[in-house]
């Protein structure tokens, strides 16, 4: 049984032996197994004895399975009482709190990811990104997808509204009138949108937004279209409608790179504020309220300022370390 932990844990436990003892990366993470011979990293009258220079990092084994995979508690994580039981003697849990908060970890979160497998994706990204930054001199430039599905739900018992100290609060059970499919094509350069809603998603429907996006420019302007991989993007009538308007240009996003698209950054506000918590009558309130809702944010609409700030959330095939 081999858990992997901070060295200040490691230092903390009577039993750990520097035989089974490897360092991960770097830094102060180690694996240890809980049979090995004590160390010398034991309390003495409260105080912890340095044992940093009895560490002797190892090749690392694949018997490793992550920091947290408990067998002990058939647990797929650690929780610090959890594992300050597992560590026994006078380690409390609030100490393993401590050590977790000094080295960030949060055995707790569960974040996900996903990575491109486009072996274009550094051409393809630039493409997108210069179109945000550098775009063509006179041209629209739009960012273009739909929003599928969206699900005109009428609540059968009335919305509760917030009041001091409690929410606003809404009844579990829901009528479910049907679905609509919100387009939207955002204006990189000014950050206005324009929507339309359709009972299906389909090429034909693709077809005529893109003909509402060509009718909105001017006649001869150039545009250009950033688009994500849906099939629906990539049929004959697509190519079709693109050989008849030479002025008009599509541009895709890397394999499961639609995060690229700066109109995703405007569906999850419109979710935010109308269609999560909203109350739908019928599918033309469905229908009525998200172009109401794009009508008034146009009076003040916004472009996103395209940066990217956090390099350490980068996720690169040298990176990505599994347990597989």
């Amino acid at each position: 049984m081999f858990r992997v932990l901070p060295l200040d844990v490691l230092a903390l436990h009577p039993s750990v032996g520097s035989a089974h003892i490897a360092q991960v990366g770097g830094g102060d993470t180690f694996h240890w197994g809980v049979s090995s011979p004590p160390i010398g990293a034991i309390l003495d009258g409260g105080q912890r004895q340095k044992t940093t220079s009895q560490l002797t990092p190892q090749a690392s084994e694949p018997w490793s399975m992550g920091f947290c995979h408990s067998a002990s508690t058939c647990s797929t994580h650690w929780s610090t009482r959890k594992l300050a039981a597992e560590l026994g003697g006078d380690i409390s849990h609030m100490t393993v709190a401590r050590i977790w908060a000094k080295h960030g970890l949060k055995p707790h979160r569960l974040e996900g990811y996903l990575a491109s497998n486009d072996p274009d994706f550094e051409t393809k990204a630039a493409d997108v990104i210069g179109l945000y930054l550098n775009p063509p001199q006179h041209a629209a430039v739009f960012s273009v997808d739909e929003k599928t599905a969206i699900q005109a739900l009428d609540r059968k018992n009335p919305v509760l509204p917030l009041t001091p100290g409690r929410a606003e609060r809404h009844g579990f059970e829901y009528f479910r009138h049907g679905t609509l499919s919100l387009y939207a094509a955002f204006n990189t350069k000014t950050g206005e949108v324009l929507g339309k809603t359709a009972t299906r998603h389909t090429s034909s429907e693709f077809v005529a937004f893109l003909a509402d996006i060509v009718a909105h420019q001017p006649r001869g302007k150039e545009i250009h279209v950033i688009v994500d991989n849906l099939s629906a993007h990539k049929t004959k009538p697509v190519d079709a409608f693109l050989s008849e308007h030479p002025n008009l240009r599509m541009h895709f996003t890397p394999t499961y790179s639609s995060w690229l698209n700066q109109v995703e950054l405007w569906f999850a506000k419109i979710e935010r504020d109308v269609i999560a918590r909203g109350v739908f009558t019928s599918v033309p309130d469905l229908k009525r309220k998200p172009m109401r809702y794009i009508r008034k944010y146009n009076e003040q609409a916004k472009s996103v300022k395209w940066k990217y700030f956090d390099t350490t959330r980068r996720i690169t095939p040298d990176s990505i370390i599994t347990v597989h």
